[in-house]
């Protein structure tokens, strides 16, 4: 290396390149993947240290000086900073912020890895101490002083105590005043990996997952394995042996989820089998809390990692396995920022650090089935369910034949008064919250519409609010046309309001509402979800979240309604989705000894999507799905990228775009096929019109050839400074 170094930095700021930069002058000489503090305009950047150079396109003496070294050690391995590199040239997106989303936010904040914290203990109490009094006078403080007693001398910090008792700052204001409460600084704690008892033995293994188990064991290399098995097919204890054998080498495990939702059961699970629990990563967590999981995966001393999407940067020293639960779930692709999939970079990391990876799903994507066509992924069939259960029953309900009222029609409430009266549990599954999707007037027909949006405005009967669904405004719910003044009356059902008309038609049930509104609260979905797996509530009312792997032992019936919604979308995967929503949600039914029945109310029973699930199932359906895509050259058959355009003013939205259409038009082969711009479907949202242009091409290496050199020059454009604007690579949604 030369005497005067320069170091190539990664800076979070929305331009693809890295910066030079001198090494601090009174620290040791910082390695990559260490965090320095650099001079960056008019303030200071936390970077991320990627590599060296001898040489820099500014002169030596005009560079700047790194201010500090942040790290005594590299947070990032050199494997580590390669999935940082693949991830910003195969979405084009730029270095530093790829950086920034890897890191948890405390280090973006350019905090320590060892963070000190402020901790609350009791005082010592006089002999005097009348407690039974200040629990008289002040409850709130006893409750507090009580905690932190049972606590010791190790005391509580702000998480514990926010997570124990949420308005604990006033009382302990009031204790500190009495000299009853003191606070200490010291190192976050690090992280206790519990052992625990393994309550739960290894269940036996039907035939099926004794094959998938045994090709799974083949192998401790790199290898793509698809774990395609029915719902209740007994796809997590397959995982779970599989797990077993990877931790019993000393090597760690890393479990990617789509959703929080997911994680308490799947945790409890881990727990019971494992005898540990694992260490989690995901947005419910508080900053601290992240930080002490992050440090403990990045260390080795966690052993099991489970989390959602951006877990997949996380770093681990012994990693030996990469699930993926769910691979479906199109809660794995980041919509906003950086536009990653989860699922993907854990393929790409997986063959990276030749070890292997299990992607698992009832309904896997035409990707994923395709690669198992061609012999570059394992496919493995769990073509049963686990425990001699039988699938559920499908069965459609004619709407035009037979009326529906407030969403429901007579043949569904009859099934589920006969699920009632035979102590089983009731799901009633659409995927559209709220009370009405539209608020209309009888009159002059006026539909109240998002001001800031092309989008109708959604009725919240509870909260006597209209919301906007997509930019998040709001405001009060009127009883009067806007226009006219006449009676304004909700049109069509959402889960408010199929949650009322059962409440008036089965007024002994227990009915738990599961949507994104009644789940807000901390601690909301966990308690729900217990209440609906122990088998008190009798009718659960929910949408998407209900649908994805949850096991509710008592649930013997599941009633879909307007499930035409997904039956004549515009996008190409329209089909695909609907398929795996009904699939899952009908997978909830009849899991343990008694049969399960679903009935899905339908106004085009004839169609040929209905005739084809109810003959050939999710297989049939992704069969001639998959033939279809050939033909037509969409993907898996064809690579897409979308680039994006949002503004003010209508014509900036599209003259970004413009610019990249003839760019392309002068310089790209008859290998891309170039569509567009055109505005988005919606073309206003939240203040802004949005525009989009389409990039479609079989050779993959033409497109990204072609990204690459188009960010360039959309980012070095003054037409770029007026709109928000970003490429999507694989995009799962068109809009």
């Amino acid at each position: 290396m030369s005497e005067n170094p320069i170091l190539r930095i990664a800076v979070n700021v929305p331009l693809s390149r890295e910066f030079d930069y001198l090494p601090p002058t009174s620290e040791p000489l910082p390695v990559a993947g260490q965090r320095v503090l650099v001079p960056f305009g008019r303030r200071q950047q936390v970077g991320l240290v990627m590599g060296y150079s001898n040489n820099s396109d500014i002169p030596l003496k005009k560079l700047k000086r790194c201010a500090e070294l942040l790290d005594d050690a590299p947070l990032f391995s050199e494997e580590n900073l390669w999935l940082i590199q693949f991830t910003s040239d195969y979405y084009h997106h730029p270095i530093g912020e790829v950086v920034a989303a890897a890191l948890p936010f405390l280090l973006r904040q350019g905090r320590s890895l060892h963070p000190a914290v402020e901790k609350y203990v009791a005082s010592e109490l006089p002999d005097s101490f009348d407690f039974a009094a200040l629990t008289k006078r002040a409850p709130k403080q006893a409750e507090l002083l009580e905690a932190l007693l049972d606590a010791d001398s190790v005391g509580l910090d702000a998480d514990q105590l926010n997570e124990m008792l949420p308005k604990w700052r006033g009382a302990g204001k009031g204790l500190t005043n009495k000299g009853l409460m003191s606070s200490f600084e010291c190192h976050a704690d690090a992280f206790d990996e519990q052992l625990v008892s393994a309550t739960s033995p290894d269940l036996t293994l039907n035939e099926h997952q004794q094959d998938a188990l045994s090709v799974l064991r083949c192998s401790n290399q790199f290898g793509a394995y698809l774990l395609d098995g029915v719902t209740g097919s007994g796809k997590t204890e397959v995982y779970l042996q599989r797990v077993q054998d990877i931790l019993k080498q000393g090597k760690q495990v890393l479990i990617l989820v789509p959703e929080i939702g997911l994680t308490p059961q799947l945790v409890a699970r881990l727990s019971d089998r494992l005898g540990l629990c694992p260490a989690l990563l995901h947005s419910g967590l508080s900053d601290n809390a992240r930080l002490t999981a992050w440090r403990a995966a990045q260390s080795g001393t966690a052993h099991l990692v489970v989390g959602t999407r951006s877990a997949i940067f996380t770093p681990m020293s012994k990693l030996g396995l990469i699930i993926v639960d769910e691979e479906h779930d199109q809660s794995f692709k980041q919509q906003e920022g950086l536009r990653y999939s989860a699922r993907d970079l854990a393929i790409a990391r997986a063959k990276h650090q030749d070890i292997p990876v299990i992607l698992g799903s009832a309904t896997p994507t035409l990707e994923i089935l395709q690669h198992c066509r061609n012999s570059t992924y394992k496919h493995i069939l769990l073509p049963a369910r686990a425990g001699g259960a039988s699938p559920p029953t499908l069965r459609l309900i004619d709407t035009v034949r037979t009326p529906v009222t407030d969403g429901i029609s007579e043949p569904l409430a009859e099934a589920i008064r006969r699920a009632l009266s035979a102590d089983g549990q009731v799901l009633i599954f659409l995927n559209r919250r709220g009370f009405a999707p539209t608020l209309i007037c009888s009159t002059c027909g006026h539909i109240a519409g998002c001001e800031r949006c092309d989008s109708r405005l959604t009725v919240h009967s509870r909260s006597r609010q209209l919301r906007c669904h997509h930019c998040g405004a709001c405001r009060a719910l009127k009883e009067q046309c806007d226009e006219c003044g006449e009676v304004v009356r909700p049109l069509g059902e959402g889960t408010e309001r199929l949650e009322d008309t059962l409440r008036h038609r089965f007024p002994n049930a227990v009915i738990n509402r599961i949507d994104s509104d009644s789940t807000q609260h901390k601690g909301a979905m966990d308690a729900a979800l217990q209440s609906a797996t122990s088998g008190e509530a009798d009718i659960l009312i929910g949408t998407q979240m209900l649908s994805k792997g949850h096991h509710f032992p008592a649930l013997t019936l599941v009633g879909v309604v307007n499930a035409d919604q997904g039956l004549f979308g515009t996008d190409f995967r329209s089909g695909e989705r609907m398929a795996q929503s009904i699939i899952q949600v009908a997978g909830r039914a009849g899991r343990e000894d008694r049969p399960g029945e679903v009935l899905i109310q339908t106004a085009f029973p004839e169609n040929k999507f209905w005739r084809t699930l109810m003959a050939g199932g999710y297989r049939q359906l992704s069969d001639n799905a998959l033939a279809e895509r050939e033909i037509t050259r969409w993907p898996p058959f064809t690579r897409l990228a979308l680039i994006r355009s949002a503004a003010h003013q209508h014509s900036d939205a599209h003259r970004l775009l413009d610019i990249a259409k003839r760019y392309l038009d002068n310089n790209a082969d008859n290998a891309l096929r170039v569509l567009g711009p055109v505005d988005a479907p919606m073309a206003r949202k939240a203040g802004r019109y949005r525009a989009q242009l389409l990039l479609q091409s079989s050779d993959r290496s033409t497109l990204h050839r072609v990204l690459k050199e188009l960010r360039l020059i959309m980012e070095s454009d003054p037409a770029a400074r007026k709109v928000r604007w970003s490429i999507d690579v694989d995009p799962v949604e068109l809009f």
